[in-house]
């Protein structure tokens, strides 16, 4: 009997350990003693991490003299006033990015270049002006850093992480329940029971996402704050999916001192906002209008086409690719492409 107690205690002592992650174990302090500002991180986590983070390198500048390549090829919209070198050297480069494996066919008709009979020629050549807008006009939270086509893709024809909104449930106002969009342990709500779509509402829509105040009650006029606990879940799912795709904790950002204080948080929380709203408008600018263009089976389960969010360019990295700055060495991605 007692070794049966035994070995059901050390059973139970393996299951309970078995959730909790071996040392050794990381951290930095982000902020004052005792205040509990700490990122805490696994070796083992980080070392896979870089090993999925690692950029490509680039091919050698190419010439500017010469004539440009709207002027020897047809069709040219986008990246027009390069010299036909620059242009090769940076259609190569795309191919590397996104479809390394289908080549110059993944867009192009071979026997004829000029066609805009493939969709994903149309979808390229919107992304090259979506990456230089958001080197142009959004560097407060791209910095020098920049973004390519690489960033998101990774060698991938369609980047891994996207999102598009969630099909409804079939019973949701059944005798079965409502769930109201939350209670299933979802990848995106990091498997908690926070609503699980809070892309929606935030990256595509502009729902206010601060839903505290400065005042005990609801309040009035100026003081009037009117939301609700749900409201305040659908923040706290953003959050954790940002927490989830920087590989950070809140205080990666905030104060846990003073969450809602701007004055006592982190300088990452003001890049992070930055962020959320460059987030919006790509959605809605460049990613939503090309909804006609996709093919049926490239679009979620309500007819959206696929959109980004934060993980879309980190991808478990607190800066895409740990901060390599790509970008520089492709200078006609730094601005809006010209005629």
């Amino acid at each position: 009997m007692k070794l049966m107690t035994k070995l059901a205690l050390f059973l139970g002592a393996v299951a309970m350990l078995s959730g909790c992650e071996r040392p050794p174990i990381e951290t930095v302090q982000t902020g004052f003693r005792g205040t509990g500002m700490e990122q805490i991180y696994n070796p083992r986590t980080l070392a896979k991490e870089a090993a999925l983070n690692q950029a490509p390198v680039a091919a050698d500048a190419a010439s500017a003299d010469g004539p440009k390549a709207n002027q020897v090829y047809q069709n040219v919209k986008v990246l027009g006033d390069l010299s036909v070198g620059q242009f090769n050297r940076q259609m190569a480069a795309i191919t590397q990015w996104v479809a390394p494996d289908q080549g110059c066919a993944y867009c192009h008709n071979l026997q004829n270049f000029a066609e805009d009979t493939k969709y994903t020629k149309v979808v390229a050549r919107r992304m090259i002006e979506m990456t230089q807008k958001v080197n142009q006009d959004w560097k407060t939270h791209v910095a020098d850093t920049g973004v390519t086509c690489y960033t998101c893709h990774r060698g991938n024809n369609i980047p891994t992480q996207v999102w598009t909104e969630p099909k409804d449930r079939k019973y949701a106002n059944s005798l079965l329940g409502d769930l109201a969009g939350q209670n299933i342990a979802t990848k995106e709500a990091g498997l908690t029971s926070l609503p699980f779509d809070s892309f929606t509402p935030f990256l595509k829509d502009a729902a206010p996402i601060r839903v505290n105040g400065n005042e005990a009650m609801a309040g009035v006029g100026a003081n009037a704050n009117r939301a609700s606990t749900k409201q305040a879940e659908y923040t706290y799912s953003l959050m954790v999916h940002m927490s989830e795709s920087l590989g950070v904790n809140c205080t990666y950002c905030h104060n846990t001192r003073n969450f809602q204080s701007w004055e006592e948080s982190r300088p990452q929380r003001v890049t992070a906002w930055h962020g959320i709203r460059m987030a919006r408008e790509l959605n809605n600018d460049y990613m939503t209008p090309l909804t006609e263009t996709f093919p049926a089976h490239r679009l979620g389960p309500k007819g959206d086409v696929a959109k980004v969010n934060c993980t879309t360019c980190h991808q478990g990295a607190f800066k895409p690719l740990y901060g390599a700055q790509m970008a520089k060495d492709y200078p006609e991605l730094q601005v809006l492409a010209k005629p």
